[in-house]
């Protein structure tokens, strides 16, 4: 019999199978496909909807976006990584909630390319920003959220450069994981710069949800810089490498024994 450990295991797993598989299509779209990169996330999805057997992964990655994202709910609110409930415990974990709700949305997304025939038209991330702007202090809400990006492209781009992401990695993994997950890591931090400069934008200086940047946006806004554009684009691909590593060998929490809050599992 499988107990909740190990089912909540394998949802992870597949959580970083599928990350892999889209981060690696962004990098490659971008590179080979500028008019389907402009269409932003949409335009990652439909392209996957044309592999071979595309609606089959996309339904994967709807199950496994869904399952990564409830890992970082849960890291945010559980603790499960044990990054602590001091300040720079808390800007992990508040990290972690944001990348939750991020691929929930990424996993809703994917649900509407798995079941619509025709491509849905939607631009859910301005959708949701102008819905903010209404309010009275949506504004500062949405720059603040702009804010919280800036901070996590610091810390990916810190964890690029000093490796730290290897802790939670079984020493088992390949030798080439240490670079795939700098460039990787390195690649995601200018994306997350361009996105939460997009928020504060339109938080705190324009007042429009039409500049905000969803994850295919914010590459196809590099698109005439050349040579940040391109090694951008190489590091995302090689961050869609890096996650299909930690799918198999990335150390995930164990459940503790009422099946309820994960204990992190130390490091080897």
């Amino acid at each position: 019999m499988v107990d909740k450990s190990e089912k909540f295991n394998w949802l992870v797993r597949i959580g970083y199978f599928s990350r892999a598989v889209l981060y690696f299509a962004l990098g490659l779209i971008a590179l080979t496909g500028a008019a389907r990169i402009a269409q932003g996330t949409d335009g990652i999805f439909q392209a996957i909807r044309g592999f071979p057997l595309g609606t089959v992964l996309l339904w994967v990655m709807v199950v496994g976006l869904f399952a990564y994202a409830l890992f970082r709910l849960a890291s945010l609110v559980f603790d499960i990584e044990n990054n602590g409930s001091d300040t720079r415990g808390w800007v992990h974990r508040i990290g972690h909630g944001a990348s939750g709700i991020a691929h929930l949305a990424l996993a809703y997304a994917a649900f509407k390319f798995a079941t619509t025939p025709a491509a849905p038209a939607s631009d859910g991330a301005q959708q949701a920003a102008s819905t903010l702007l209404s309010y009275e202090f949506g504004g500062v809400v949405l720059g603040l959220i702009g804010i919280a990006f800036l901070g996590a492209a610091f810390s990916q781009a810190k964890k690029g450069i000093t490796g730290s992401f290897m802790n939670r990695i079984s020493a088992q993994a390949p030798d080439a994981t240490r670079w795939l997950g700098a460039a990787g890591y390195l690649a995601r931090a200018v994306v997350y710069v361009v996105i939460g400069w997009s928020l504060i934008r339109a938080g705190f200086l324009i007042s429009t949800a039409e500049q905000v940047k969803t994850l295919g946006d914010a590459v196809a806004s590099l698109a005439d810089d050349g040579i940040v554009f391109t090694l951008t684009a190489l590091g995302l691909m090689l961050f869609g490498l890096f996650s299909l590593v930690l799918a198999r060998y990335r150390i995930i929490p164990e459940m503790d024994v009422d099946g309820r809050i994960p204990k992190f599992r130390a490091g080897r």
